[in-house]
């Protein structure tokens, strides 16, 4: 018999954190995050995600061995202000066995009931740039920081259970070889004379910080008409740049403004950590963070994490400016391999954006829904 614990102390929630360690320990494909990382996320003091969100975390076990995990997440921006009511999951791990996954989904559902909401769905975290879906293809590729890894039964769980496909992702990778200069680099400059408009490279971490507000009011009017949106607020902006900032190389990092210096377009591109978070096996010290800072240095692979352009710059070629930077910038550092973050598989925009570089699909990851 599966029984379920709620997660309220500090030890359970290490233990909630550290479950995953366990169930992948032989898999080669499976990327750990920093455990420090993961516990900040689950923090009620630490994440302002809190401010405008609840979350209950639970612990399954069987015959007194720890067999499962969920996170029970409703976020009141989406309930409250944008009137979905959404009983939201995530971080939802588990052996083979279906009287466990049952289990963790059947507590979901009741929470969600409970709360009068209307559907549950998930894999999905507490805001839009938290991971997203579970893998359904690409199993036999390695992970990365910003997505989650599952072995491949966990689907039929899924459907087992009831739930049904609602949003489909994929992840697409090219060779930067692919890249053809002549495609973007006259545009690029037809593009800047028309609008105004002029980059801006960075060198050092401190001379983003003073923009990056500016990055995530853009972030939010890019998205904002994505039915799963839920915009980023003022205190997150701030956790976001304590978390991250510090993993992007500044060269990295690509701003687009008009002749007024207003934001209009930026891009994000990260060095892969795969490998080095592999080798730092969830724990900063006393060498993990050797393996981060060389990955930062040296990674050939390199993940396109967010693009964000405004409303009425969009469909203008301002992508033609983005990818030149990013050719310059990759041509200097020897990039080898360009992957691309999950994205919905209906974008037919993005695909549009991305077809003169040949890429390919090489994961799919969607998430799951069901009525309460």
């Amino acid at each position: 018999m599966v029984s379920i614990k709620e997660v309220v102390s500090k030890d359970e929630l290490k233990t909630f954190v550290k479950f995953p360690f366990a169930l992948y320990k032989d898999s080669p494909y499976w990327v750990p995050p920093i455990i420090y990382d993961e516990l900040e996320t689950f923090d009620k003091d630490k994440n302002p995600a809190f401010k405008n969100a609840q979350a209950q975390f639970f612990l399954a076990y069987k015959n007194n061995e720890l067999v499962g995990r969920v996170a029970a997440i409703i976020n009141h921006l989406e309930v409250g202000e944008q009137n979905v009511k959404k009983m939201r999951f995530g971080w939802l791990d588990f052996t083979d066995d279906f009287e466990v996954s049952q289990v963790l989904f059947d507590k979901v559902l009741e929470i969600g009931k409970n709360n009068g909401l209307e559907f549950m769905e998930g894999p999905v975290g507490f805001n839009n740039l938290d991971k997203v879906g579970v893998l359904t293809e690409g199993f036999d590729h390695i992970g990365s920081m910003v997505t989650w890894y599952n072995f491949p039964y966990y689907p039929q769980h899924y459907e087992k259970w009831g739930l049904t496909k609602e949003k489909g992702y994929v992840e697409n990778k090219f060779p930067t070889s692919n890249a053809d200069p002549a495609l973007f680099t006259k545009l690029n400059n037809i593009v800047k004379r028309r609008f105004g408009l002029r980059e801006i490279n960075f060198n050092k971490t401190e001379e983003v910080l003073p923009l990056a507000d500016k990055m995530f009011d853009l972030f939010n009017q890019t998205y904002s008409k994505l039915s799963s949106f839920v915009p980023i607020t003022e205190e997150q902006k701030a956790y976001f740049k304590k978390k991250y900032i510090s993993f992007i190389n500044p060269e990295y990092i690509k701003f687009i403004v008009d002749k007024n210096d207003d934001l209009v377009a930026f891009a994000i591109v990260m060095p892969s950590f795969s490998r080095a978070l592999q080798k730092a096996k969830g724990k900063l010290f006393p060498f993990g963070f050797l393996h981060l800072l060389k990955a930062k240095r040296t990674s050939k692979d390199v993940f396109f994490y967010l693009i964000g352009i405004h409303p009425e710059y969009q469909n203008k070629g301002v992508t033609a400016i983005i990818f030149n930077e990013y050719y310059k910038t990759f041509q200097k550092k020897g990039i080898d391999m360009c992957y691309r973050t999950p994205e919905l598989e209906d974008n037919i925009a993005i695909r549009q954006m991305w077809k003169h570089f040949d890429p390919v699909i090489y994961k799919r990851r969607c998430t799951y829904k069901k009525l309460l």
